[in-house]
């Protein structure tokens, strides 16, 4: 007879695999646009800021492709945590006729494969600035691995309260997708949030993206100064508070989930 644990470790495992080949080789140029997709945002933001905006000078304490590069993928891994897990419910529907699957269990596995796959594009960008001359080493390894977690946990929560929530309002996942690319600038992704006047600066910190972005743009580079009032405590309070409410959705509307 085998133990709780160890039946809800096959099923992660077998959804793992299901997921990670569909991911992967479900589309010719699924694993080619995952690595591509950064490189051509870093280019497209690189080419503007330079040439259409003419402004040539480095954001203070830090070069700008690297500051660009690091805010990015960090942007990256917290959407895929978030936008990945959406319709993981809805495309594993008919698996719940197993008692062993829960709802839960694909979002779960959906956000840890996300994460992985970050992190290996990650680290291949990384060798890839490194091979043409331009190395990019984090100034604290440890805080930026900390850091690097705590972006992934927070799409991690938001993807669970937004699986549920797509699942019981499908109109809803359109109104996230907008929200994403609006999200991605006001994070201070391409952009320096120090250069906005002060009174949007307060504003902007409402947002615990921007916080985790400033704090492992710091652990990589010693000399960059991050804005003002950031703080790893109330992402922490955000990814926090996104999981419990996510996990207490996932138990108060199971049979929901189930039944769809």
């Amino acid at each position: 007879m085998r133990s709780p644990w160890q039946v809800t470790k096959s099923v992660w495992y077998a959804l793992f695999m299901r997921e990670a080949l569909a991911r992967i080789m479900g589309d010719r140029l699924g694993a080619f646009w995952m690595l591509a997709e950064p490189i051509a945002f870093l280019m497209m933001w690189v080419a503007i800021r330079y040439f259409v905006l003419g402004r040539s000078r480095d954001v203070i304490g830090a070069d700008y492709i690297p500051w660009l590069l690091v805010g990015m993928v960090g942007f990256f891994v917290f959407r895929a945590g978030l936008k990945r897990t959406m319709g993981a419910v809805a495309a594993n529907q008919g698996l719940f006729a197993y008692r062993q699957v829960k709802p839960i269990d694909p979002v779960l596995v959906r956000a840890g494969l996300e994460g992985l796959l970050q992190t290996i594009i990650f680290i291949i960008l990384l060798t890839g600035a490194a091979l043409l001359d331009y190395p990019i080493v984090p100034a604290d390894p440890l805080s930026a691995i900390f850091f690097w977690v705590s972006l992934w946990l927070l799409g991690l929560g938001a993807g669970l309260v937004v699986s549920v929530m797509v699942s019981l309002f499908p109109e809803s996942e359109q109104v996230v997708s907008i929200m994403m690319f609006p999200m991605f600038i006001l994070s201070g992704v391409i952009l320096p949030v120090q250069n906005l006047p002060f009174w949007l600066q307060e504003i902007l910190l409402y947002n615990p993206v921007l916080h985790g972005l400033e704090l492992l743009r710091s652990s990589f580079f010693a000399t960059y100064k991050s804005l003002s009032g950031v703080d790893w405590a109330y992402l922490w309070l955000w990814t926090l508070s996104l999981i419990a409410w996510g996990l207490a959705l996932h138990v108060r509307y199971a049979s929901h989930l189930k039944a769809r």
